[in-house]
């Protein structure tokens, strides 16, 4: 009861700021039905009147400005949507892409107390010396700070979680599988969206990034992938000084890339840096099937070696190799215009139904394709080319594949710094050699000789576990047949289980029959 009034409490809350913010402005009210109109219409009464715009100006993003307003959770939750278009819709998709996940920054004592929490020592004694935060967010914030020891001294980012994150977020997530539970069972065609599911999604994601020993795995992890790649490197992970709470890294002495002016004055190649940010996004989703999924201009620096380094891991992208060939062959096949292959490639990895025919589906992928060769290079995007072709695919009963979704979002951004760097950077003759390398790697007979090595493998393993399979069915068969001869056995604790629902049962049975005949004896008493 207590948790349903809680939620009930910040519904009630959620509601009021997002009609006050003029959030609900960007709701159609058309693809509503009519009681919900009304209610919209109603909460609109409440809106905050937008201060007065500049000829020309954009108005400013009211849902991101409501979901700042609400807190750290619905932060995170709107920069989750942010990747999920085919939910929210493009509109309130870009509304959200500028979210800026900054928040205030707790005490610095509060902080030094969950370290020395997590490692049984004092600050002092594990760090020579420990700054203020420099940057805070809606999980943790970073403080710098300097290591002594047998190497010498050496500067550290260290990373320290909220008092408290985990608690607000299950109560906050709590409220909104409730919010979810509640509008799919009201509007049924919602269900379409799997609102439950993204929120579940979400979930996972961020209970992955509140432990920073997982954030620290993923930063291993990829620079074990990335160790050969010229020109880009990640910092190195602590692990001595690294626990559920805390992540202590290398710190990154660079310009970031937000600041183009520092970068053309420390002389910086900025059309070779341009290039390495696209490349080295492709390489990791497509060669590694391990990206970096929220790689804005903030976590990217030039070093002064002219290195691109990543930092903050707290999110990331895998796709399998289905996916990898999936996206490798298609935009491979715009570059060099050969749709049908295209369309096949969409059939071949089951994502179009087989009803649907081939030659219709390249000729509606060519009528994508074809305008984007009409421009010049600094108006091409690989991102709005895979929206563009989402789009078309719903027509041909394309499901939602949630982890291109993200990659495409992605690239959104990627895209968005290159050409922050470059903006007269050429997308397609930067990523046709990436690609291409992958496809003659992967899919040319190189690539076929380790996939037969990989089936080969595959059946030396069952044959190996066939002796073991052929006993357990063996008792498998012989559990059934007796079963079958004498009746399956159930435990006391069942059998009391099932006496105790049997009684609860005949208990509201009784109740529902008294409730009834007393109903009739109040009739029977008017009647008389």
């Amino acid at each position: 009861m207590f948790s349903t009034i809680g939620h009930a409490a910040r519904l009630a809350r959620l509601g009021f700021v997002l009609a006050r913010e003029g959030a609900l402005a960007i709701v159609d009210p058309t693809i509503l039905p009519a009681p919900a109109r009304l209610a919209l219409k109603a909460a609109r009464l409440i809106e905050r009147k937008p201060a007065a715009l500049t000829p020309g100006a954009e108005p400013p993003p009211r849902l991101a400005a409501a979901l700042t307003r609400l807190g750290p959770s619905y932060v995170k939750f709107g920069q989750f949507l942010a990747t999920r278009p085919d939910v929210v819709g493009m509109a309130m998709s870009r509304d959200l892409e500028t979210l800026q996940d900054k928040m205030a920054p707790f005490p610095t004592d509060e902080a030094k107390a969950i370290i020395a929490d997590a490692f049984d020592k004092p600050v002092d004694v594990l760090f020579s010396r420990f700054d203020p935060p420099i940057a805070a967010a809606s999980v943790a914030q970073v403080h710098k700070a300097v290591i002594v020891d047998g190497d010498g001294s050496r500067e550290v980012a260290v990373k320290v979680l909220r008092p408290g994150v985990r608690e607000r977020f299950q109560r906050d997530l709590a409220t909104m599988r409730a919010t979810a539970a509640f509008v799919e069972a009201v509007d049924p065609k919602s269900r379409r969206l799997r609102i439950g599911g993204v929120v579940e999604t979400m979930a996972r994601s961020v209970a992955m990034e509140m432990d920073l020993r997982l954030e620290a795995a993923a930063l291993s992890e990829m620079a074990d992938n990335t160790k050969n790649d010229i020109g880009f490197r990640l910092p190195k992970p602590d692990w001595e000084l690294t626990s559920r709470n805390v992540l202590t890294m290398e710190w990154i002495d660079g310009i970031r890339l937000s600041d183009r002016p520092a970068l053309a004055s420390a002389g910086f190649d900025l059309p070779a840096l341009g290039r390495s940010v696209i490349e080295n996004f492709l390489r990791h989703a497509i060669r590694d099937g391990f990206f970096h999924a929220d790689m804005h201009q903030g976590n990217l620096f030039a070093d002064s070696d002219g290195c691109l380094v990543a930092v903050d891991f707290g999110i990331m992208g895998r796709i399998g190799m289905k996916e990898r060939r999936f996206l490798a062959e298609i935009l491979f096949g715009f570059i060099t215009r050969n749709y049908l292959r295209v369309a096949e490639v969409h059939f071949e990895a089951g994502y179009v139904p087989a009803h649907h025919s081939v030659d219709d589906f390249a000729q509606a992928i060519r009528a994508v394709g074809e305008p984007i060769h009409q421009r010049s290079a600094d108006q091409i995007s690989m991102a709005k080319l895979l929206t563009l072709l989402f789009e078309i695919t719903e027509l041909f009963d394309m499901q939602t594949r949630t982890e291109l979704v993200m990659l495409q979002k992605t690239m959104v951004v990627i895209e968005g710094v290159a050409r922050s760097v470059d903006p007269a950077l050429n997308m397609w003759t930067t990523a046709e050699p990436v690609l291409r390398e992958w496809i003659e790697r992967n899919l040319g007979p190189i690539g076929k000789l380790q996939d037969a090595g990989h089936g080969l493998g595959g059946i030396a393993r069952a044959a190996f576990k066939m002796p073991d399979l052929v006993m357990r069915a063996e008792r498998l068969v012989g559990e059934l047949e007796n079963a079958a001869s004498t009746g399956f056995q159930l435990s006391p604790a069942s059998i009391e289980a099932i006496g105790k629902a049997e009684a609860r049962r005949a208990r509201w049975g009784n109740a529902a029959l008294w409730v009834i005949a007393g109903l009739l004896a109040a009739g029977l008493w008017k009647l008389l």
